[in-house]
């Protein structure tokens, strides 16, 4: 289709010469004045307006503050007379893209033309490459750029529409039960049950009953019929969480029933069938387990089917950023703030090893929020073991800044590599001393120098001394 071009003027010969000059090239509407127009660009917007400024009523200004208001961004072409380029002028700094001067040349005009619409094509063809980037980064909640979690992503496509069974493997807050939620959002079964037990968090004794139910008077505490996971999961999908940490006499019965999709409920002999999709997620190393001798082999080889293994975050540092700045825009939504991260602290989160992988990133950013007293979360307000770990980052900015000298940012660096030894020793001299390579005299001496008083070690409670030499609060 042809682009659509909307001219507003209230001269009736000037809408229709123009009318008649870019009909054979475009879609050309037309209005005599800025009411008229706004309704024309309510009903469609058009990709290009032509607009004279002076006209009776209101002007082509107040439509050019109209559009910016509305937050449309529609290039605009000024119709003026030569002796108004200074309100021309004016007006491209109110939005317009370009001006022309009456009488126009229909070349030059035309020539505008074609340059604004093919700009507003390349502008658009942009903003679709930069949506289908911003896709590639995410799916649903998980987020990730390197090509660990592009891997991640293209199993979930692949999978999803299967019914295979899924093994999700990875340390503890990489996010396994987010890519079991997303497995089951993209499969034939979404609009189904999702259910998730968590294996290790339910007695053995319980589980039984937990997964496939229990009838009246089964044991003691069994008052009632109990309708289990399975049951309640059945035409949809079951997150066996932490599989690994099932006992050998459940893990018998959950063979049983993935081998022949029947099971009974706990204090009766009738066989149920159930439809049912298995996901299975661990911390664990399963085949070292059943190695061990600690886990089934049969068990490992069923739900083994499709693997994915979830990478911790020390190993996609290069998502670090990206995981950061999103969960700071939802808890700055959550807590109707503006918080960006400063450049210190946003280095001292890319530097951390992050043991608890993204759930600690999660909840590091909440803690910066609800401790940074200004519009910018600095290094001092993340967690002192994310704060040691960019301490030399941050010293690196701080030098980089003007803020500190040569001599202050040794002293400051040696004493907290010397605090953080003492703590390790329980503030014992001697094996500090060790650990360090140096005498304990010398380590004293330098104690001394730093103002680390070997009588009073850090406490819960006592004010933290922060890299940047700012008194710190005690953690939450």
């Amino acid at each position: 289709m042809a682009p659509r071009i909307l001219v507003v003027d209230d001269e009736p010969g000037i809408r229709e010469s123009l009318h008649m000059l870019l009909k054979q090239d475009y879609d050309v509407e037309t209005a005599e004045d800025v009411d008229s127009a706004l309704r024309t660009i309510d009903a469609a917007p058009p990709r290009l307006v032509l607009l004279d400024l002076l006209m009776p009523g209101r002007n082509g200004m107040e439509l050019l503050d109209e559009l910016k208001q509305r937050g449309l961004r529609i290039p605009v072409i000024v119709l003026t007379a030569s002796k108004t380029v200074a309100t021309a002028v004016e007006a491209m700094q109110r939005g317009a893209s370009d001006f022309v001067t009456k009488p126009f040349e229909i070349d030059a005009l035309r020539i505008k033309v074609r340059q604004l619409l093919a700009h507003g094509e390349l502008e658009d063809e942009v903003a679709r490459l930069r949506d289908e980037i911003e896709d590639r980064q995410r799916m649903g909640p998980i987020i990730g750029r390197s090509a660990a979690m592009q891997e991640v992503f293209r199993s979930i496509e692949r999978v999803a529409k299967s019914r295979a069974s899924v093994l999700i493997s990875g340390e503890s807050g990489t996010g396994k039960e987010l890519v079991a939620r997303a497995i089951h959002e993209q499969s034939p079964r979404s609009a189904g049950p999702y259910l998730a037990v968590n294996c290790g968090a339910i007695p053995h004794q319980l589980l039984e009953a937990e997964l496939f139910g229990h009838e009246k008077g089964a044991f003691t505490d069994a008052i009632d019929r109990r309708i289990g996971r399975f049951e309640r999961a059945s035409g949809g999908t079951l997150l066996l969480d932490e599989i690994g940490e099932l006992e050998p006499s459940v893990q018998v019965k959950l063979l049983r029933v993935l081998q022949e999709r029947r099971f009974e409920r706990v204090g009766s002999s009738e066989s149920i069938e159930v439809d049912v999709r298995i996901l299975a997620a661990t911390n664990r190393d399963l085949a070292a387990e059943v190695e061990s001798g600690r886990f089934r082999p049969d068990l490992y080889y069923r739900i083994n089917v499709v693997p994915i293994r979830l990478p911790p975050l020390r190993e996609r540092r290069e998502d670090i950023k990206l995981l950061a700045e999103s969960y700071l825009a939802k808890a700055c939504q959550a807590a109707d703030r503006t918080v960006r991260l400063s450049p210190a602290a946003m280095s001292a989160l890319r530097s951390y090893s992050w043991p608890g992988n993204v759930r600690e990133l999660e909840n590091a950013i909440e803690r910066g929020l609800a401790l940074c007293t200004n519009e910018e979360i600095e290094v001092t307000d993340l967690p002192e073991e994310i704060l040691r770990g960019g301490l030399a980052e941050s010293l690196r900015e701080d030098w980089r800044a003007g803020r500190v000298n040569f001599p202050d940012t040794v002293s400051r660096f040696e004493g907290e590599l010397m605090r953080e030894v003492l703590e390790r020793c329980s503030w014992n001299q001697t094996r500090a001393a060790a650990e360090l390579g140096i005498t304990r005299r010398v380590l004293k001496l330098r104690m001394d120098r730093c103002g680390l008083d070997p009588a009073e070690p850090e406490k819960p409670g006592r004010p933290f001394a922060s890299p940047l030499g700012r008194p710190r609060p005690p953690g939450p």
